[in-house]
């Protein structure tokens, strides 16, 4: 497939629901269930909650979608789900990396956390994962808005592998202040969104 440069117009948000559930399964389905089958789960249980296979995780987000406890803005290219942003509050998004130093320093518990952030690879490098970063502001801004608190990558301008959170400059971008650092190459990072 040609590499085609996309239109922000082209795409569109779209919150993840029962209504927008297959379009997000066939995304994950078409990239081995996200990082080895996790389905975007790993954030929403402490590690001894629950059973880690692809089958196992794939019902867990299913059934959270369906009891309105899992979220996530999607970016579609008409009725297909190319990238998605992951929030909730911190009671569905328990599980974080870097959790006990997390604890240890924490100031203010926010109202929303970022956790996720996934591109198809077919649509990578064209500003999917802003769009989805914003898309999921707009969210919360329609949920009543809050503080919220992103923990990205502080890549200090070097390309890596691995970014399921983005990078610090894309949070930047996005209007986010840097807080403090988290682990050795994450960062605690925040914004207030205002009600829509």
């Amino acid at each position: 497939m040609a590499n085609v440069e996309r239109d922000f117009n082209d795409y569109t948000i779209r919150s993840l629901t029962s209504d927008t559930w297959d379009a997000f399964a066939d995304l994950c389905g078409r990239h081995n269930g996200i990082f080895g089958g996790c389905w975007c789960t790993w954030f929403h249980t402490l590690p001894a909650d629950k059973e880690r296979t692809y089958e196992g995780n794939r019902a867990l987000k299913k059934r959270l979608v369906e009891e309105g406890r899992a979220h996530a803005a999607l970016v579609m290219d008409g009725d297909e789900a190319v990238g998605w942003c992951n929030y909730g509050s911190p009671e569905e998004l328990p599980n974080i990396y870097h959790r006990k130093q997390y604890q240890a320093e924490l100031d203010l518990l926010p109202d929303y956390r970022l956790v996720c952030i996934f591109v198809d690879k077919r649509h990578r490098r064209r500003g999917v994962s802003a769009l989805a970063l914003n898309g999921a502001l707009g969210l919360i801004g329609e949920a009543g808005g809050g503080v919220v608190e992103g923990y990205p990558h502080d890549t200090q301008g070097k390309r890596c592998a691995v970014l399921y959170d983005g990078t610090r400059s894309l949070y930047e971008r996005a209007g986010f202040g840097y807080v403090r650092p988290k682990g050795t190459k994450n960062c605690v990072m925040r914004r207030t969104v205002s009600p829509a």
